[in-house]
């Protein structure tokens, strides 16, 4: 109980560092707190909309959203994406090889803990072993390669709810913990974390954006920014993230970077896959 009271004020209050007096771990009671924050906040918000970010929040933004959708602006990394995704390897292999289903219709079930290496796997960082793998040069993290191929992946994933586990392992759960406590620690000259702005203040504005709820927010990815005029993996919103908080970007694909994706995605369970997805 104590954990609950304690978990559900850090996300009224969007305090730093939600570390408990017992330090015990226990992603449930996180996960329920965490629901019922925002379905509480926002209770005309269909569940499974918040997924759709700003535009589950805004009336205006969503009009606007639903005319993109008739021509959706990923649509070209979707198709650039397949076509990767097909292409044989020098060894006559394809991504699909190092995938189960052939990588398709998967994307729910990542970033997942091995426990072989002990860390969690992400999808991007999946695809950057499977090239390794087949001597093939890896992508950049932020690189419109790589926004492609998982654009691709997430389409084939469509509708699917997230899945993601967490093992009864100590490393997993402190894998876990490590998300969270990046997720709500402040950083930046501008002394702010991730729960700032998307715990605190979602459907507000920051600029001219309307800042998207951390539920249901990694459902979306990769996303169209027209702020970018391009595509964004998930790598790439963490360190735009650092950047517009005045902090010091991590290197792609992290530890840090791939256990607040574990924390979040976990938080997203149940939640379908909407993405690719275009934001403002």
């Amino acid at each position: 109980m104590l954990r609950k009271i304690f978990v559900a004020a850090v996300l009224v209050l969007g305090t730093a560092q939600p570390l408990l007096a017992d330090n015990a771990v226990d992603p449930k009671a996180d996960f329920k707190a965490f629901r019922e924050f925002f379905t509480k906040r926002f209770p005309k918000v269909p569940l499974n909309d918040f997924v759709n970010g700003p535009y589950s929040m805004d009336e205006g933004l969503r009009k606007q959203w639903k005319s993109i959708e008739e021509l959706p602006p990923y649509e070209f990394a979707v198709e650039r994406g397949k076509e990767m995704f097909a292409k044989p390897f020098k060894n006559g292999k394809t991504f699909g090889d190092c995938f189960p289903n052939k990588g398709v219709g998967i994307r729910q079930n990542y970033p997942y803990f091995d426990t072989k290496s002990g860390e969690v796997i992400t999808l991007e960082l999946a695809l950057n072993q499977c090239l390794e793998a087949n001597g093939e040069k890896q992508l950049g993290y932020t690189s419109q390669d790589m926004a492609s191929l998982t654009a691709y992946m997430a389409f084939t994933s469509r509708g699917k709810p997230f899945d993601i586990k967490i093992p009864n392992d100590p490393r997993a759960l402190a894998a876990y913990r490590s998300g969270e406590q990046y997720f709500y620690t402040r950083r930046g000259q501008l002394n702010f974390s991730c729960a700032s702005c998307h715990v605190q203040n979602p459907g507000g504005h920051i600029r001219t954006e309307v800042l998207a709820p951390a539920l249901g927010i990694l459902n979306a990815m990769p996303i169209y920014r027209s702020a970018w005029e391009n595509m964004g993996t998930i790598t790439r919103r963490f360190r735009t993230c650092n950047s517009q908080v005045r902090g010091v970007p991590l290197p792609g694909q992290d530890v840090l970077y791939r256990n607040v994706e574990y924390y979040l995605s976990y938080m997203g369970n149940g939640l379908p896959i909407s993405g690719p997805a275009a934001r403002p």
